[in-house]
């Protein structure tokens, strides 16, 4: 059977916390448990300036993930350094791809502590704007005990030694024909049609969603239906279209 996952994106002590909860409010009401993607160490000037920076936040994180929402880690400070897109594509900036190996290590290796000082040890990894490369993955490796990437534009879950791939093919909830489908939702950036948007899917499809959970992984291969998809799916980003 088919399955929806839904990610949100962007978590940290500068959010429009009134969306947050607004959202939280919204899956609770369909007995959704989504992914949520946690800034370390957010430097972005585009969020701190536009947010006030929030006291309460690791509170927060923790009331969220004893309501059963899975935590993930969202690169390191959120900040973009690089013009490459890696190998996911989906955008020509990186706070990751295109760096030295010791760089990437480095960003991974305090991003994690900082999450673990804060009791939060996640499973899942995925970069801002969705961009990362080999080396992102070795860092990912050595430094961390996170073995779940959440960003690629395939059919379905995939295994690649020593990582499993989850795939996000979506800025926006749609009944889109995979077997595994995750939602990438900005919570910041959301307007009163997105919110209905998702109350409407969410009506029609709550029990296709589903909480992450270790069996949702599973040792299977790219496919060559996979590999095209790929293909298409970037080639349609390159060319500007969504």
């Amino acid at each position: 059977m088919k399955q929806f996952l839904i990610r949100l994106d962007d978590a940290s002590e500068y959010m429009d916390v009134c969306k947050w909860i607004q959202v939280q409010h919204l899956l609770d009401e369909f007995s959704i448990k989504p992914v949520f993607g946690v800034i370390p160490q957010n430097d972005d000037k585009n969020l701190k300036e536009l947010y006030p920076c929030n006291q309460d936040f690791w509170k927060l994180v923790k009331t969220w993930m004893d309501h059963g929402w899975t935590p993930a880690m969202h690169g390191y400070e959120h900040k973009y350094v690089t013009a490459n897109g890696g190998m996911n594509p989906v955008n020509n900036r990186s706070e990751f791809a295109g760096l030295p190996y010791e760089e990437q290590a480095e960003k991974i290796r305090k991003g994690y502590a900082v999450l673990k000082s804060h009791d939060i040890m996640p499973e899942i990894f995925f970069a801002p704007s969705h961009t990362y490369d080999i080396y992102t993955l070795k860092a990912l490796y050595k430094e961390t005990p996170i073995r779940v990437i959440c960003d690629t534009a395939v059919s379905d879950v995939y295994y690649k030694h020593p990582f499993y791939f989850i795939p996000q093919q979506s800025g926006r909830v749609r009944n889109l024909p995979f077997k595994t489908v995750t939602f990438c939702c900005h919570p910041n950036e959301m307007k009163k049609r997105d919110f209905e948007r998702l109350k409407i899917f969410l009506a029609r499809y709550s029990d296709q969603c589903v909480l992450f959970r270790k069996d949702l992984l599973k040792k299977r291969r790219l496919s060559s239906y996979d590999k095209m998809l790929q293909k298409v799916y970037f080639m349609m980003r390159n060319r500007g279209e969504k």
